[in-house]
């Protein structure tokens, strides 16, 4: 090709044979839960429920609208005295 500096070197792929090697993390125990596993699921769903009661009473108590009603935004008298 006219516009290469020169000739295109490839790079030599070498795939290793998984021959009694390490076969990604993948044994015999892979995909297996274990009992400390699931008792802190357990847990994050306890903690999520508690978290999910918590807001709904905090979101009970916000008010349905912020806006101030009229009879506020007349200023008040002051007691001068």
């Amino acid at each position: 090709m006219p516009g290469l500096p020169g000739p295109v070197v490839g790079v030599p792929v070498v795939i290793a044979a998984g021959q009694g090697g390490d076969s990604g993390g993948q044994g015999e125990d892979f995909g297996k839960s274990t009992p400390v596993g699931f008792v802190i699921l357990l847990l994050f769903f306890v903690a999520v429920a508690f978290l999910v009661r918590s807001m709904t009473k905090h979101l009970k108590r916000v008010p349905a609208s912020f806006d101030q009603p009229e009879q506020d935004a007349a200023p008040k008298p002051t007691a001068e005295g």
